[in-house]
């Protein structure tokens, strides 16, 4: 039997095993090998500023920049940057090991250890060979800041590699991808247009783009041009904006520079509502801008786009963990240097960084929200019917939220005009203390709504489906209790007069009614012209409503309505008085189905039997 012995070692890769690997799996997305090696580029330029500042190396004398060049002939794309470069020993160290990163050794020796890396965007040392998921041969032609000679390092996709002297004017590195003919569409101007303009379009280094086609339109173009015209410009021009919006002090931007830079990353043609400038440095570190947009209705799509970006270089559409789910309809960026990625940058590790940017977030809602209806009201109050339902789903979603955002919100008065819970009971005290009335529907409460109005009594619209749920939250947060306008006769809507009882007009309502459980009462209201309302029960319809809301969402199958109805008689009512005297079927059928309409819409078979019965009443009259 073999002897077992202590042992240690380091694990080897096999170079023919691994680069399959990463031509396959490296990138979820094979586009983004353009990023990675155009994010290098900017990393080698970054670099050679720091040791300019550190009096490590000249100033340039040029301006920094990035090329890149696609050649459909060659079947080449090259990135070519005026950075720091590389020695032959630099590259046999960085380039010939995988995932040694040069970053890192470039931060250590120069930032520290704990520094942020100011500005540089690797940190895997994996990003270079993404080139070859597209290309079967990479060249990279480099020369050091140092004046060391220029080199040229050539690698096929088996991993096979050699050197050779080069000849490039000026320090940088170019690297020369020859693409595989599967990947041709990686020469197109349009498709490398594309990548850029969504991974590299606010990269801290100006990037531009050329090609023998476009070489070719500006030649033609000059040639082209009459004789006295004035030419039409072709000098190049960044694809990128190195100082995007959410770099600046936002004391320093307009509103028009805002709403701008919105339409030109959503490409939304509508105004957003408003916008949150966010500059966080202590102790979280990331900057970005989130807009609110404006939705059409209730129903409208509320899936909102919050780009993520690394040191300025775009890293997914909408990573959700960032954002509280229920500000997920919110658009924005957010650059976040000190975030954790994974190798690829396509996803987030999650940890303790991540949760105390989307409470920071919540945090810099609220505030604004504050801001707005302590300074601003007027404006507050026009923005209210676009931010309510995002409001009210936070509050429900969040306490921590509620209780931050609780002063900011508002109600709508039947008259239009907006009030805080706080002023409306404020108001209410006299007549009807801790107690908020509300409709759901102004005009199929309307009968309802003018006797509230005769008694002086305001009411409050709360007609969204979600309502329902945010009152019960305020009702336990502040011990009121929230009343719809049919569900209950005010004591300040009831008047003097003489009360009368009637079993017999009682039955006779529950039979037209065709309910033998409806609840018939006599009250006296202060409007005598009212001959009857109904009454639904608060909390049968808030149940109702609840069931309804669970079968729509496919969580419980529909039920039959288990609502509660009173149908009140008005004791001073005239007509009451003689359908006492003298009980008529046919007018009870007809005066309960008018209380029905002032109540809801009817059933089929309501108005259908409705217009019957009037057709013949007015019939009966000839």
């Amino acid at each position: 039997m073999e002897e077992i012995r202590n042992e240690k070692g380091g694990v080897s890769v096999s170079t023919e095993n691994i680069f399959p690997v990463i031509k396959q799996w490296l990138y979820s997305e094979k586009e983004i090998f353009l990023r990675e090696i155009v994010s290098n580029a900017c990393d080698a330029v970054t670099k050679h500023k720091r040791l300019v500042s550190l009096s490590e190396a000249e100033e340039s004398a040029e301006p920094y920049r990035i090329t890149v060049r696609a050649d459909k002939e060659l079947k080449t794309l090259t990135v070519s940057d005026n950075g720091i470069g590389m020695t032959a020993e630099e590259i046999k160290k960085y380039i010939c090991q995988i995932a040694l990163s040069g970053a890192l050794d470039f931060i250590e020796k120069y930032e520290g250890k704990d520094a942020s890396g100011g500005g540089i965007i690797g940190h895997f040392g994996l990003g270079f060979y993404s080139a070859f998921m597209v290309a079967d041969t990479v060249d990279v032609i480099s020369r050091s800041f140092t004046g060391a000679p220029a080199v040229k390092w050539t690698c096929e996709d088996a991993g096979s590699y050699e050197f050779s002297p080069a000849e490039r004017e000026g320090r940088g590195t170019d690297i020369v991808m020859h693409i595989n003919s599967d990947n041709e569409e990686y020469l197109s101007d349009y498709k490398l247009k594309e990548i850029l303009d969504k991974y590299c379009a606010f990269m801290p280094v100006e990037i531009y783009y050329e090609s023998a086609e476009l070489d070719k339109k500006a030649e033609e173009a000059a040639k082209d041009k009459k004789e006295g015209e004035e030419a039409e410009d072709v000098t190049p021009k960044p694809i990128n904006d190195v100082s995007p919006l959410w770099l600046k002090n936002p004391s320093e931007c307009t509103e028009e520079e805002y709403t701008e830079f919105y339409r030109k990353v959503f490409g939304d043609y509508r105004e957003p509502l408003f916008h949150i400038h966010i500059n966080a440095d202590y102790p979280l570190n990331f900057k970005g801008i989130l807009y609110f947009p404006k939705l059409n209705h209730e129903f409208d799509n509320m899936e909102g786009q919050v780009k993520l970006y690394y040191n300025q270089v775009f890293v997914a559409d909408n990573i959700k963990e960032v954002i509280p789910e229920y500000m997920l309809m919110l658009k924005g960026v957010l650059d976040c240097p000190d975030m954790p990625l994974n190798v690829s940058r396509s996803y987030l590790q999650s940890n303790g960084y991540v949760s105390k940017i989307t409470a920071h977030i919540a945090k810099k809602v609220t505030d604004k929200l504050n801001s707005f209806m302590n300074t601003d009201r007027e404006k507050y109050e026009k923005l209210w019917s676009d931010i309510k339902l995002f409001v009210e789903y936070a509050c429900l979603r969040d306490r921590k939220f509620y209780d931050k955002a609780k002063t900011a919100i508002l109600f709508e008065k039947t008259d239009g005009k907006m009030v805080t819970p706080e002023e409306y009971l404020e108001k209410a005290k006299e007549k009807h203390e801790n107690t908020v009335y509300y409709t759901t529907d102004k005009t199929a409460q309307a009968q309802y709504l003018a006797m509230f109005d005769s008694a002086e009594i305001e009411v409050v619209v709360l007609d969204k489906i979600i309502d329902t749920q945010f009152v019960q939250l305020l009702e336990q947060d502040k011990n009121v209790k929230f009343t719809r306008i049919d569900s209950e006769i005010a004591s300040a809507l009831k008047g003097d007069g003489e009360q009368m009882e009637s079993k017999e007009l009682e039955e006779l309502f529950k039979k037209v009614s065709g309910n033998e459980k409806l609840t018939v009462k006599f009250e006296s209201l202060k409007d005598a012209s009212v001959p009857a309302v109904l009454n639904v029960s608060e909390q049968s319809r808030r149940f109702d409503d609840m069931m309804k809301m669970y079968a729509m969402g496919g969580e419980g199958a529909a039920m039959g309505s288990m609502i509660e109805e009173t149908l009140i008689l008005n004791s001073g009512n005239s007509l009451i008085r003689k359908l006492a005297e003298n009980p008529s079927e046919s007018v009870a059928k007809h005066l309960y189905t008018l209380t029905l309409l002032s109540s809801r819409k009817l059933t089929a078979d309501e108005l259908k039997s409705f217009l019957k019965s009037s057709f013949d009443m007015l019939e009966s009259t000839f």
